[in-house]
């Protein structure tokens, strides 16, 4: 029976994506913490108000996160939920990533109104995406496509789509099955074309480094697997000095005792691709590694065209 006595507040951005990981994170609790009562307070980020512009123009440390983390700070919530790839490498001071829950799907997904696959896309088609790293994998596998920036919520780049705006767009499969979007899905793109972004499909559950109740209580739902391979990932992250605006791509699978990490460096016009893959016990030690190894080859100069 748990001693806390108050409700806890957790912190959501408005988006349905921020709003359903945010409730399913407190139905996880709620199983596990009957007695407890949970709240949510709704937060509004600067990548939520600025629609207009390519995340990488706008993008920087902090872009879903900054507003919430300073909630946190502030002791207006106890804790926020993210997508873990949205969080910045570095713990924000005074904070910690208090539980990432079990791994949706890592895979990106084509979405494409007229049926084509991402092989049969007609010469030129026009692909919407603002990720860096998704437009440098599909330059490196079809230099032919119109790659073009897309923003919006999930449902309204689907939207998009729909109305021919674009040919086709490119999103994560976690949160198209989160919002039960499914049906608009016309291939899971393979891991060996679009590897993800570090921590893609995984939760990142932010509370107070201090706070111990909160942190008690979040415990109880952990899932040491896809911690273990998210930090490799974000390790591998951090040791190319990088955020996630780059085009930086890494998967990591937990079998066992060992960590499987495969990591990828692009140009953004996709025509230089570097390939790291490497296994070991230690997440961080294992990303770290890998970056080292990705920079001795060359990954520096690579970033530094993007």
């Amino acid at each position: 029976m748990s001693s806390i006595s108050r409700p806890l507040i957790f912190a959501t951005r408005p988006s349905a994506l921020a709003r359903w990981q945010t409730e399913y994170v407190i139905s996880l609790l709620q199983a596990a913490h009957p007695s407890i009562a949970f709240e949510t307070l709704v937060i509004t980020t600067k990548g939520d108000r600025i629609l207009d512009k390519p995340l990488p123009v706008i993008g920087g440390k902090g872009l879903f996160t900054a507003e919430l983390e300073r909630a946190l700070h502030e002791g207006q919530v106890d804790a926020a939920v993210h997508s873990l790839k949205d969080l910045p490498v570095d713990d924000s001071p005074g904070l910690t990533i208090g539980l990432t829950p079990a791994r949706a799907d890592v895979r990106d997904v084509l979405i494409c109104p007229a049926g084509y696959t991402l092989e049969d896309l007609p010469t030129g088609a026009v692909v919407g995406t603002s990720s860096l790293r998704r437009a440098a994998q599909l330059r490196a596998h079809r230099p032919d496509l119109d790659i073009q920036p897309i923003r919006g919520n999930v449902d309204t780049r689907i939207r998009k789509a729909r109305e021919g705006q674009y040919d086709a767009i490119i999103l994560a499969a976690a949160g198209v099955t989160r919002l039960g979007l499914q049906e608009y899905v016309t291939q899971y793109l393979p891991l060996d074309v679009m590897l993800p972004a570090p921590g893609q499909g995984v939760l990142g559950v932010q509370c107070r480094a201090d706070d111990e109740v909160t942190l008690e209580a979040l415990a109880a739902v952990e899932d040491a697997s896809a911690r273990a391979a998210a930090w490799a990932e974000r390790a591998f992250l951090a040791g190319l000095g990088g955020g996630c605006s780059i085009p930086v791509a890494a998967y990591a699978e937990k079998h066992g005792d060992t960590i499987h990490l495969r990591g990828l460096v692009a140009s953004p016009d996709g025509r230089q691709i570097l390939r790291v893959e490497g296994e070991g016990a230690d997440p961080w030690q294992l990303g770290q590694s890998l970056a080292e190894e990705a920079l001795a080859r060359g990954a520096a100069q690579i970033l530094a065209s993007a």
